[in-house]
């Protein structure tokens, strides 16, 4: 009897881990886009190192916020479209570092399908050249299994990066060209 009670509880402790694995919920997902731009550090920096000032990104035609660059700042930002990232608010903010943190802190995932985003962009001296290096972590638009594909991890990292990279491009031909 002591034999078969233990393999009962042991096949009802593989059948339970099997069964939770397969249900938990999104994982956190993280992206990091770097580029190299041919000016000094404190040249990148000067352009996107308010962050109250997000125009130098394709995306964004308003930003209004308050606070200046002190830690709980908020800004508010307005993209092509009409589409709005409601808040966003600082969290950390090094300018001798040349780089800050901040966090959406109201969502819209109608927007951009990610919640509980945090990212941070930083400013590198390397060589003469700038290095920018824009990383954010954050979770799908959907929290419960069985997300909709507009909600989905796939659905969030491709909005991130397409927001880091286009970001990107658009600074480095906006310092690189002087305007």
């Amino acid at each position: 009897m002591k034999h078969w009670t233990l393999t009962a509880v042991a096949a009802a402790a593989v059948a339970l881990v099997a069964a939770t694995a397969d249900a938990h919920g999104p994982t956190r997902q993280k992206v990091t886009e770097t580029i190299e731009i041919n000016a000094p550090a404190a040249k990148v920096w000067a352009v996107i190192g308010n962050f109250q000032d997000m125009s130098w990104h394709p995306a964004v035609t308003k930003g209004e916020g308050k606070g200046g660059n002190e830690i709980n700042a908020t800004r508010t930002l307005t993209l092509q479209g009409g589409a709005v990232i409601p808040e966003e608010t600082l969290e950390k903010y090094d300018a001798a570092g040349m780089n800050y943190s901040y966090r959406i802190t109201k969502e819209d995932v109608k927007v951009l399908p990610v919640t509980n985003y945090t990212s941070r962009i930083a400013v590198t001296e390397e060589g003469g050249k700038a290095k920018v290096e824009w990383r954010g972590a954050f979770y799908r638009g959907f929290p419960n299994n069985d997300p909709p594909p507009e909600l989905n991890d796939e659905a969030a990292i491709k909005a991130i990066k397409g927001v880091y990279s286009s970001g990107l491009e658009a600074l480095k031909k906006k310092v690189e060209s002087g305007s």
